[in-house]
């Protein structure tokens, strides 16, 4: 914000009062804005250098990751939000990179980091318990709502493709909406091409709720608990019912013991459609 925009907030204010003391302080951390997204930057373009040209590798619903070196986990942490492959594929190149690679990848998250900013997101790491989701993009802002975990989000796309409704096979009407989904994902890709410094992040709002997305979700057991149970209840969506369902069966596997201390519902058993 420059300063002619600042002083035609404050005159637009009277001059006087709260707004006046936020426009100052907009002015006084105005290098610090800047800074950030300098910060943002920097791992984008790591990531697009380190990646290339890979192929994405296919990926599971829900992917329990294994425990790691903390500087591993930093450093792919933050390529992760940057680019649409899976974890692990980030992690393998990462790892293949080797040590000082690693550093300067850590380097560059805090490189631009001013006197008032908070460390980025990326760096609150050392969760026990850290789950690579794939799921459709509606599903998703239901589970986005769970705020006693960090979520790393990858941008939306149609590039991991969508999910099919049993419903729509049932009803017989797969023709017709996979036409429908495949004519949005070219219309986004047509916006994402026009003129503009905003027309990839424009053209998102074109896509269909069914595409999905890639979410890292970073939790302590009971969140895992709390999350497992709640959102395998038959009254939910089956979206996010199979993903909560996919995160206790990660953890009952590696955690056998600890199996039965959750209270989910098997979402594999029918629903009673009275008793939702």
């Amino acid at each position: 914000m420059d300063n002619e925009l600042i002083g035609l907030v404050v005159h637009a204010a009277g001059g006087t009062g709260v707004l006046h003391q936020m426009t100052g302080v907009i002015a006084k951390h105005r290098g610090d804005i800047v800074s950030v997204a300098g910060t943002r930057r920097a791992p984008r373009q790591a990531s697009v250098e380190l990646m290339g040209r890979t192929q994405v590798a296919p990926s599971k619903l829900v992917d329990l990751l294994d425990e790691e070196p903390l500087e591993v986990e930093l450093a792919s942490t933050l390529l992760y939000e940057h680019c649409h492959y899976p974890y692990r594929q980030i992690r393998q190149a990462v790892q293949a990179a080797g040590e000082k690679m690693r550093r300067e990848i850590i380097d560059l998250g805090l490189r631009g980091r001013g006197s008032h900013d908070e460390i980025l997101r990326p760096f609150c790491a050392g969760q026990p318990f850290r789950f690579d989701i794939l799921m459709d993009i509606g599903g998703f802002r239901d589970m986005h709502r769970h705020r006693r975990c960090i979520q790393i989000g990858q941008g939306f796309t149609t590039a991991h493709g969508y999910d099919t409704p049993p419903e729509i096979e049932a009803a017989g009407a797969r023709p017709g909406y996979d036409a429908a989904m495949k004519h949005a994902a070219t219309a986004v890709q047509q916006i994402a091409r026009r003129p503009g410094e905003e027309t990839l992040e424009n053209s998102q709002y074109a896509i269909p709720l069914g595409y999905r997305k890639r979410t890292l979700f970073k939790m302590d057991f009971a969140e895992v608990v709390y999350i497992s149970e709640l959102r395998t209840g038959p009254a939910g969506h089956m979206s996010y019912r199979s993903v909560a369902y996919a995160m206790y069966e990660a953890v009952a596997r590696k955690y056998p013991a600890l199996a039965k201390y959750f209270r989910v519902h098997d979402v594999k058993e029918p629903i009673d459609l009275l008793k939702r």
